[in-house]
């Protein structure tokens, strides 16, 4: 995940004692390039980390920040652009909406908090940042940041704790999407989704390695051990081998909402085995590889042998969005493409 590669950095840079800004779009308005949360690091010579979707903006920022930061400013401070003819020329690409930018010059003495942050990021749990935006209801300066976990500690803040702590541990209880709120930005970061892969071929390799790249926790299961070598899946957290049923028998109940099951194996008996396990945990998502004919014969045995309609009615299959994927690097795109709008809470067409 980039955000995540980008606090790591931002934590070791403040802790060898160096400066730079941390500038955060904390909220947006129709079409824009990047959405709330999207986060940029400027250094003082000039270089960057991260992006805020590029473009005259992205410069534009990159200029006031590095203007503060040679001028010793340690103010936060709040840009608001729109997206017209100012900000678009330079491609053509006039979004139309607005942005509103946290330019935030850091130092050492603020990295007990992006520790924090950084802590919270790696472990995968849920929180969510809240920041001050200029006339906030709590009369907070503008820029303030507080971090709240996803069972309503409010865990750090800068440069102190809020003036309303229970309203506002409150409020970011129940976001999960960004907002703002009496003049607060809201921006939550939600639990790290495990993907379970049942099928270590081809196609299961091809989506393990996509989708560590975009931020799942990949764990493999297949029954051959040669396949599920840490030299195919160096990047998985889990790799176990052994009897299918065995082996699931024994991991539905690590199975929770933030679970998603992929089920990619060799052969019909095999999936089939693996969705009358997976089918009915609580897993947030549930998807099954194969053409149409195959599912519904799946499908129907698995209502046969009493798994619900219900039940059933709930998984992906077959699974991939519809791209015309036809090579295994396609079909794991379309795979993939299909798990982060699950994650994002989109409702993505079926495949054919």
């Amino acid at each position: 995940m980039a955000e995540r590669t980008l606090w790591a950095t931002l934590e070791r840079v403040l802790a060898n004692g160096l400066r730079c800004s941390c500038c955060t779009i904390v909220e947006t308005r129709g079409s824009t390039p990047q959405k709330a949360g999207a986060a940029m690091l400027a250094f003082p010579d000039g270089t960057l980390a991260g992006t805020l979707g590029g473009g005259c903006v992205e410069a534009e920022v990159r200029r006031r920040a590095l203007r503060s930061l040679t001028d010793g400013d340690d103010k936060p401070t709040l840009h608001t652009f729109l997206l017209d003819n100012d900000y678009g020329w330079d491609d053509g690409l006039i979004c139309g909406g607005r942005m509103t930018i946290l330019a935030d010059p850091v130092n050492a003495s603020d990295a007990a908090y992006f520790r924090q942050f950084n802590e919270l990021a790696e472990s995968g749990a849920g929180f969510t940042e809240v920041v001050a935006l200029a006339n906030n209801a709590a009369g907070e300066p503008p820029g303030s940041r507080h971090l709240v976990t996803q069972s309503g500690v409010l865990v750090a803040s800068r440069p102190h704790a809020p003036v309303d702590a229970a309203t506002l541990v409150a409020v970011a209880r129940g976001q999960t999407r960004p907002g703002v709120q009496s003049g607060f930005a809201f921006l939550p970061v939600g639990s790290r989704v495990r993907l379970l892969i049942v099928g270590g071929g081809h196609v299961g390799q091809a989506v393990a390695n996509l989708a560590a790249d975009c931020d799942f926790d990949v764990w493999v299961v297949d029954d051959r051990e040669s396949v599920v070598s840490e030299e195919r899946f160096p990047r998985a957290s889990r790799r176990l081998s052994g009897n299918f049923a065995n082996t699931l028998s024994s991991l539905v109940s690590e199975v929770t909402p933030t679970t998603y099951c992929l089920i990619v194996t060799r052969g019909h008996n095999h999936d089939e085995e693996a969705l009358f396990h997976l089918a009915p945990t609580s897993a947030g998502y549930v998807g099954m590889i194969g053409s149409q004919r195959k599912s519904r014969l799946i499908l129907d045995d698995l209502l046969a042998k009493g798994i619900s309609q219900e039940v059933l009615a709930r998984v992906r299959t077959p699974v991939g969005l519809a791209i015309g994927s036809r090579t295994v690097p396609e079909i794991a795109v379309s795979i993939v493409a299909e798990l982060i709008a699950h994650r994002n809470g989109a409702t993505p067409p079926r495949s054919s």
